[in-house]
């Protein structure tokens, strides 16, 4: 499975973005999928998940702001960002397990979003 991100970029406090990924490669496989990011000088966390089933987990600092989605007829996932602030500015990187046991893991290169105060 190959991931590929779009939809960072600059905006202002408030503002909102839309992220996207498309999977490419046995897609039929992959049962589990999410962003994460990472901040200058912070570890990766995540951000959002999605099941194949549609079901959604959340950070607890981004609830009520950001919704993930997975469109699986077009092997894409969506993270739109409603009222970002600062703290959101990261590298947004997309995440898919897959494979039998759901053993295998592969990450997009990562999107930069920049929020300016």
């Amino acid at each position: 499975v190959q991931l590929v991100e779009s939809g960072g970029g600059l905006v202002q406090a408030g503002g909102a973005l839309r992220l996207s990924c498309v999977a490419s490669g046995s897609t039929s496989r992959i049962s589990y999928m999410g962003w994460y990011r990472q901040a200058p000088g912070k570890q990766r966390e995540l951000v959002a998940t999605i099941t194949s089933g549609g079901g959604t987990n959340y950070a607890d600092s981004v609830k009520g702001r950001f919704t993930i989605s997975r469109d699986n007829g077009e092997n894409t996932m969506y993270l739109q960002m409603e009222s970002l602030k600062s703290e959101d500015t990261a590298v947004y990187y997309c995440y898919a397990r897959y494979g039998i046991f759901n053993s295998l893991n592969a990450w997009g290169q990562g999107t930069l979003v920049t929020v300016s105060s």
